[in-house]
């Protein structure tokens, strides 16, 4: 029997089928799989990337794509299926939504400028490309912030952490 669904017309049209078992398509462990809790407004990290500090943002999102199964979508691991076939609107449904949550964790200026990337693997290259570079300069600001830091006022949990921010940031 074939599943059918009314359209505003009044007319019947049949519901595309997608040649998986429906067990694979409900297990968590499948990349395609998209939880009741997901959705495309989600914040994967606590802050937008705005074009500082690249290695933090870039280690948050990696770590909260892999927690989700998505990581296959930015490293190409998860390959597109050929269009047509009916598995590619199961696989599309999950790259738009790795879309929108790297969309989502950019500052609008830096959104804008990779809105229009079919694939959250080539927006995630085009990122590596125009913020992944270590630069002389960069590498400079982030030395003479590590020499003028001073405690002041902060307290020493304060202190700590952004050192310690600084320090991995010129690791990476």
């Amino acid at each position: 029997m074939v599943e059918t669904s009314e359209i505003a017309t009044g007319t019947t049209v049949p519901l595309p089928t997608v040649n998986i078992s429906s067990s694979e398509l409900i297990n968590p462990a499948h990349p395609y799989f998209i939880s009741t809790s997901d959705s495309p407004g989600t914040l994967l990290v606590n802050t937008v990337f705005d074009g500082k500090s690249f290695g933090g943002w870039k280690r948050g999102m990696w770590i909260a794509l892999t927690a989700k199964n998505k990581s296959g979508f930015i490293d190409g691991s998860t390959v597109e299926p050929e269009v047509g076939i009916d598995l590619h609107r199961a696989w599309s449904r999950s790259n738009n939504m790795v879309i929108s949550w790297l969309l989502n964790s950019l500052s609008r200026e830096i959104s804008e400028s990779v809105l229009y990337y079919s694939t959250a693997k080539d927006i995630w290259a085009e990122l590596e490309d125009m913020f992944g570079q270590s630069s002389g300069p960069h590498l400079f600001q982030l030395q003479k912030e590590l020499s003028d830091l001073v405690q002041g006022s902060s307290d020493i949990a304060a202190y700590y952490t952004r050192i310690k921010r600084l320090w991995d940031e010129l690791d990476t």
